[in-house]
Formats: C-alpha cells, structure tokens, sequence
C-alpha cells in the first residue's frame, strides 16, 4: 500500500485525556479575598499580614494577624517584594502548617530598584509601596562612603520616595562635616550613637521621622541598621555583626528584606539586606542629573548632546559652581555627579538596558 492509501483509521491512536473538556476564558473573581501587605519572603513562603476586619469570623476572630501563602499559578512571572499589597484566599486562619494563596497584586506607589553594578543588565527590586529612604551610615568604623550616599539619594528620587540620612556611631566623629554637602538639598539628618548600657541614643529621634510612615532602611554592611532596628521595633531581633579590623566593613547578617512594626505600630520599617555597591544603571543619564537639584539648573544652559564631563566643551556646569550657585560644597557634588555619569557612559556603549530580574 502507498501511502496515500492509509486513512485514519489505519493508524491506532490513544485517546487523550487532556483537552477533553473545553477550556475556558472565565476566571474565577475572588471576590471574598482578603487584603494584605507582604511582610517578608522565604524561599517560596510568603508571609502577609492581613488588614484587620471585624466582620470576619473565622474561629481566630477579625483582627490583622500574619499568614504565610503561595502565590497563584495564574500570576505567572509577576515579582512579589516586600512591602506589596496583595490579595490573599483560602486558608486565612493562621495557623501553623496552613497556607493560603496570593491572587491579586496591587498596583505598586512607589518601587525602589537597583542593579549590582553600573554594568550590570539586571535590576532588582528591593521594596515597594515604601514612603521613604532612610540611608543608614556610620561616621567611623566603617568609614562613610559620600558617593554611596549620593547613590541612594538618586535612586530614592527616582522611585518617589523621600529620603533621610541616618548617621550612626555619632559617638566617634562628628556630623556637621559629612551633611554639609547636602545642606543644598534639604535633606533632613538624624544623628544616633551607642551608650555603655547598650542602648541608642537618638533613636526617639529617628521614631519622630518614621511615625506614620513605611520606610526602607539601606546601608552597608556594619554601619549599625540591625543595631538600629531592634530598638525601633522590639519584634525584629535581628542578628548583629561587628566589622573585621582589618578590611574595615562588615559582615552581613541580613540576608533578605523584612517589614517590622515600629514600637507604637504608628508605621513600619523594613531592613534590607547590606549592600557594598548600589548601581543605577536602570535610571536614565537624565533622571540622575534631576537628582542632584543643586546642579540641574546649570544643565538647561549646556549645548546640546553635552557629556557635562570635565573637558566637554561648552558645559556650564563648571562656571555654575565657580559662581558659587551649587553651595560651598558644589565642586565636590559636580564631581560626585561626573563620577556617577562616567561609570554610566563606560559601560552604556556594550551593555543593553536594564531588565527586571524575575522575583517570587
């Protein structure tokens, strides 16, 4: 027999079991699913507070309480990071070895990102939904790193979000000569140190501008943010390094981001894993020269396509600093600027634009 002989019939088939029942474009609504914020991630367990309603009865009463979920199949590749809101379903009690599911994410106000480096094609979310950046540093052991600072400032801009510096180890070096490039900018300071009993000095303070608010906590590795978030809220109890003597940083003890309710519950905090780089290749050349305020309005007098490098010719920001327009301290931001700029143009010509790094 040649081939144009057979038929169907010819040639045995088993039955298929998938696809035997009509697929269907209707999803289920959700509409009994519970609000909530994502508090912290681990390795596939999300854990979500749920907001507080007194018309739920479900044996444990209607109160906010922390459940851990999964997120549904249907959200696909979508990235969850503390701070999200979300919509939980399923089993909601709480209690132990129960788990409920993660079906909506709501739309996110403001989302801080980064990269590992200038060079770097990814970028990483490291919180959403955060009101401010508090930019944690110590004026001695560690040294401080300004153009770290001027990083996060960039990037705190970019996202929405407002920013204070938060100047621990007060103790060992004073402040006044670290924040007065920044006096330009408005940007609000708090001052911390550590007293013989143990305890921080300053940390009312610190609770005065976190009061009412969510806020990210960045900063290298020994600079004292766990230290710190233990006293501003008596539920973290995070683990605390010291810094090696002779490479002069610290040691990481978080290793993920992790939402805590401040000692009145009038706000949150989130602790962030410690950084020893924060890259900003996601952010626009632009964006980033919108974030040194005290320098931008130089920009609009350039020619256009100016590189604002040193020897770029035509470039008025030399002559807007000379004048004393940037502040006392404005050659040393216009450097700070051109470093941040250069590491950029070094890197823009091979490597292609920054994309998001699927998360959970």
């Amino acid at each position: 027999m040649r081939y144009r002989d057979f038929d169907e019939d010819d040639v045995p088939m088993r039955p298929s079991r998938r696809g035997s029942r009509p697929r269907t474009k209707r999803r289920p609504e959700y509409s009994d699913a519970v609000p909530g914020m994502v508090t912290a991630i681990d390795r596939g367990r999300i854990t979500v507070l749920l907001e507080p309603d007194e018309s739920r009865d479900n044996g444990r009463g209607g109160g906010s309480r922390e459940v851990v979920a999964i997120k549904a199949r249907t959200l696909g590749r979508k990235a969850l990071v503390v701070g999200d809101g979300v919509s939980v379903v399923g089993d909601i009690s709480g209690r132990p070895d129960t788990l409920a599911r993660i079906v909506r994410i709501s739309k996110r106000s403001t989302t801080l990102r980064r990269t590992a480096d200038d060079d770097d094609a990814y970028e990483r979310v490291i919180v959403a939904n955060a009101d401010q950046l508090v930019i944690v540093t110590a004026l001695a052991d560690p040294e401080p790193r300004q153009r770290m600072v001027d990083r996060c400032l960039v990037a705190a801009f970019d996202a929405g979000m407002d920013a204070l510096l938060c100047l621990t180890k007060a103790d060992l070096a004073p402040a006044e000569e670290f924040v007065a490039p920044y006096e330009a900018l408005n940007v609000p300071y708090v001052t911390t140190s550590l007293a013989e009993d143990g305890s921080i000095i300053g940390v009312d303070a610190v609770l005065d501008h976190l009061r009412g608010k969510v806020s990210a906590l960045v900063g290298h590795s020994g600079v004292g943010k766990s230290t710190l978030v233990n006293a501003l809220s008596p539920s973290a109890e995070r683990e605390i390094g010291s810094v090696n003597i002779t490479t002069g940083r610290g040691r990481h003890t978080s290793t993920s981001a992790v939402a805590f309710p401040l000692n009145d519950d009038a706000g949150w905090v989130i602790d962030t894993p410690g950084i020893r780089s924060f890259g900003l290749a996601h952010i626009d050349p632009d964006r980033i020269i919108s974030a040194f305020t005290d320098l931008a309005p130089a920009t609009t007098m350039c020619p256009r396509g100016c590189t604002h490098d040193a020897d770029a010719p035509g470039c008025a920001l030399d002559g807007w600093v000379a004048e004393g327009n940037a502040g006392a301290h404005g050659k040393q931001r216009l450097d700070s600027l051109r470093r941040v700029l250069a590491s950029r143009s070094e890197t823009d010509y091979y490597r292609p634009a920054a994309r998001s790094i699927p998360q959970l």
